[in-house]
């Protein structure tokens, strides 16, 4: 039991914890921090590969700023823009969303959407506003890689578009060129999107797209010809003018057809080679068949007669002109003109079959040879004749000729040479220098000096006729007028003259009528001239009216 009175022990002091309190203000940079850390997170797990692309310029590029889309949908940034070692072009780095890995893929196009203005329209009108970006197409390899050229145009056709790509082969591009239209019955089925020298460097090899499912039309037969510009043909049935559209004017074009005549035809495999044709005429012709070389010498002037000049048989066209050159003639030191031609003799139809029958057997250039020595024989004669008065074009016709001399054709000669007769223009021509020859021998200065006489004559005795005749024939008129003037007086329907001369005309009247009845009297009685008229002569009664009635005489009783 403890004491009342002991002293108490002291007292442990309180202690009072001091709490922590934070102030409001540092939510602001926590919230950012996170906000930071989670848009970091988010980067990370975006971030995607890291590529390389070159282009010839940075126009329209900006570090951070420029975005890479694809179908308008953002795919990638650029983060850095470089000038390469040599200095040529330029790198732009950008980095790729983490679902953009398709876009490494060694076949990916990469290009710059800039505002363009050309012949197929105007493109890339939104980026005035937005700025240039870089647009992105993902390719179809398996393998990828991280380097990249960047195209300087918009690809024509981006991957995944549906259709089938074909190779078209011509001798020169023209006027085409990527994005130049394909067209099928006048409608555009396609585009071209890309073209290269072929391997030997003797033409243009182009490759198109034909949308689907408009690629169904193209067949193993169908004819590609080159439809830019305009066709302007003037023929027998005037003027026409043939085009595919305003676009094929401006920036070229090709169309295509199948012929009618094809009815085995059936749908071509993808890259499929064809050939591009001049014009529509000739891509739908019938197949030419093998050509035969030939060769014609002539002794006149060949200006006008170009390369692709056509070749006439009877006027049908089966061939062209592939050469012309010039030769020399020590014998007679002339320069005769050697023309080179190519024929197809299939473009004679029927008539190729009728004459294989006589060529008989042997090989294509001994038939050949031996039908051509044939129609020589008969007069078969080549000639340069005129194709146009206004341009002075020719071109050969090979037609019979039956006054031609007999020329002696070697069967064995290669080429073989088709003999010659003077053109239609040059015979002209020598008639024309014919007459030249005969006006120039005629005495021209003595002719023009006689005639020169007879005009001084002339003019001498017109100014005689114009002082001396005419004033004396102007007086004889006035006194002819004067005189008819007089005679229209006198001869007036109520002047006395008429009146006389009615009266002196009746006086007329009565005396023919007298003389009339003593004739008449005479030729009864013609003893009156000796006796006398006698009282039974004499007539009974004399009627005498004043018309024109008749006489008659009765005797007395």
């Amino acid at each position: 039991m403890s004491d009342s009175n002991s002293p108490s022990t002291p007292a442990r002091p309180e202690v009072k914890r001091r709490r922590v309190r934070v102030s409001l203000i540092w939510l602001v940079p926590i919230v950012a921090a996170v906000i930071g850390l989670s848009m970091a997170f988010h980067d990370w797990m975006n971030l995607g590969p890291r590529i390389t692309v070159s282009f010839l310029t940075a126009e329209g590029l900006e570090a951070n700023k420029t975005q890479v889309k694809y179908k308008n949908v953002v795919i990638g940034m650029v983060t850095e823009i470089s000038l390469s070692d040599d200095r040529t072009h330029v790198l732009a780095t950008i980095e790729l969303n983490n679902s953009a890995g398709p876009f490494t893929r060694v076949d990916s196009q990469y290009w710059v959407v800039r505002p363009r203005i050309g012949a197929h329209g105007v493109s890339g009108v939104d980026t005035l506003l937005s700025g240039a970006f870089i647009g992105a197409d993902a390719g179809n390899s398996e393998d990828t890689k991280t380097d990249f050229t960047g195209l300087e145009t918009p690809p024509p056709v981006t991957f995944g578009e549906k259709g089938k790509r074909f190779t078209l082969h011509t001798d020169d591009l023209g006027s085409l060129d990527i994005g130049s239209p394909v067209y099928f019955r006048r409608i555009q089925v396609g585009q071209v999107v890309s073209y290269n020298l072929s391997q030997d460097g003797k033409g243009v090899d182009l490759q198109i797209f034909i949308n689907s499912p408009n690629d169904q039309f193209i067949t193993t037969d169908t004819r590609f010809w080159n439809a830019s510009g305009v066709d302007v043909t003037v023929g027998a049935t005037g003027l026409k003018v043939n085009t595919q559209s305003l676009t094929s004017i401006l920036s070229g074009g090709i169309a295509f057809r199948e012929p009618n005549w094809s009815p085995d035809a059936v749908p071509a495999e993808e890259n499929a080679e064809f050939k591009i044709f001049d014009d529509q005429a000739t891509a739908m012709a019938p197949p030419d068949g093998e050509p035969i070389y030939v060769r014609m010498r002539f002794n006149q002037s060949l200006r006008g007669m170009a390369v692709n000049s056509p070749v006439e048989f009877v006027g049908v066209n089966i061939g062209r002109v592939v050469s012309v050159d010039l030769d020399y003639d020590p014998a007679t030191k002339t320069f005769p003109g050697i023309v080179g031609a190519v024929i197809y003799p299939d473009r004679l139809g029927i008539a190729q079959a009728k004459i294989e029958e006589l060529a008989g057997t042997g090989s294509e250039e001994e038939k050949s040879a031996r039908v051509l020595g044939m129609f020589v024989n008969a007069g078969l004669r080549a000639q340069a004749r005129t194709g146009n008065l206004l341009t002075g074009q020719l071109y050969v016709a090979l037609d019979f000729d039956p006054k031609a001399k007999k020329i002696a054709f070697n069967p064995k000669a290669r080429p073989m040479e088709i003999p010659t007769v003077p053109g239609s223009f040059d015979k002209l021509q020598e008639q024309l220098q014919a007459f030249v020859d005969k006006v120039s021998r005629l005495p021209l200065d003595e002719l023009a000096g006689n005639l020169n006489g007879s005009l001084s004559e002339l003019q001498k005795t017109l100014k005689q006729v114009n002082g001396t005749v005419l004033p004396q024939m102007r007086g004889t008129l006035q006194q002819a007028q004067k005189t008819l003037g007089t005679a229209n007086d006198a001869l007036g329907e109520d002047s006395p003259g008429r009146q006389q001369l009615g009266q002196a005309m009746e006086e007329v009247q009565r005396t023919a009528r007298s003389v009339r009845v003593l004739t008449d009297f005479l030729s009864r009685h013609p003893e009156a001239l000796i006796r006398g008229r006698t009282s039974e002569a004499a007539p009974r009664s004399f009627n005498a009216p004043s018309s024109s009635r008749a006489i008659e005489l009765e005797p007395n009783p």
